[in-house]
């Protein structure tokens, strides 16, 4: 399996028809996953923690949105064995802990759109870190379970400015910080410049304005940790703005 990083959007996302058929066709271009392996900006927790795998109920982790978003369910099956296979990846010095907690909306509202069968098993892991370093070497660890048909997801957003949005139309004009900023991850990637991606703090135009707090962006390095070669140029496939945000996602062998 390859693995991926995606923009996941606020619930609205499933009304975008533009949107919504990116990652219909991003889906369908991928093999069959065994199972899903999900890191979503949403969950940040140190030790690293696995979510429920008997049911796998929704966190509905937003507000002030219309009531039939809070009535979305994913009955997707749990995946005990891959929280299993996880937790045996992981070193001795690393604490892995279990909990019942479900899918956040990071999760669940792109699979939604991807697999709407909901007939795929999906295991949620927590962020234990925000450091690209540590979670590139993460990704790394995780990186054999692909052979075994595993999808890994980081979910996050190429920008998240949400403070600094004025026009809140999911086709708002993006502002410069994110058409800055989204320029210059596109290249970076494409060059396959993993440091200078690492160093987004200090190197990115747009900062700190396009990620004020940086768990957004972070989930990318889980991903890139998980390539066969970080260094790689990955496939671009969905790109653009939402509200203003970058909804660029991408793609590694």
């Amino acid at each position: 399996m390859p693995a991926l990083f995606l923009s996941h959007g606020a619930p609205p996302l499933v009304d975008d028809p533009v949107w919504a058929a990116q990652l219909r066709d991003l889906a369908a271009g991928l093999p069959r996953p065994k199972a899903i392996l999900m890191a979503s900006a949403h969950w940040e927790s140190a030790p690293l923690m696995l979510g429920a795998t008997e049911t796998v109920p929704l966190v509905y982790d937003f507000g002030g949105f219309a009531p039939r978003y809070y009535q979305v369910r994913y009955g997707a099956p749990g995946a005990p064995e891959l929280a299993d296979e996880v937790a045996a990846l992981m070193p001795h010095t690393e604490t892995v802990a279990r909990t019942d907690r479900g899918l956040d909306h990071g999760a669940y509202v792109p699979l939604t759109i991807m697999y709407p069968d909901a007939d795929i098993p999906v295991l949620q892991m927590s962020l234990p870190t925000l450091e690209p370093d540590r979670l590139l070497d993460l990704g790394r660890r995780l990186a054999p379970l692909r052979d075994e048909g595993v999808l890994i997801i980081g979910s996050g957003f190429t920008t998240h400015g949400l403070p600094f949005l004025r026009d809140w139309r999911p086709e708002a004009a993006a502002p410069g910080w994110s058409r800055e900023f989204d320029a210059w991850a596109a290249e970076t990637l494409a060059r396959g410049a993993v440091d200078e991606l690492a160093d987004f703090r200090d190197r990115a135009p747009g900062m700190p304005y396009a990620h004020p707090t940086i768990e957004h962006f972070a989930p990318m390095f889980l991903t890139l940790g998980a390539s066969e070669d970080p260094s790689q140029a990955p496939e671009q496939p969905i790109d653009g703005f939402w509200m203003g945000l970058a909804k660029r996602s991408f793609q590694v062998a």
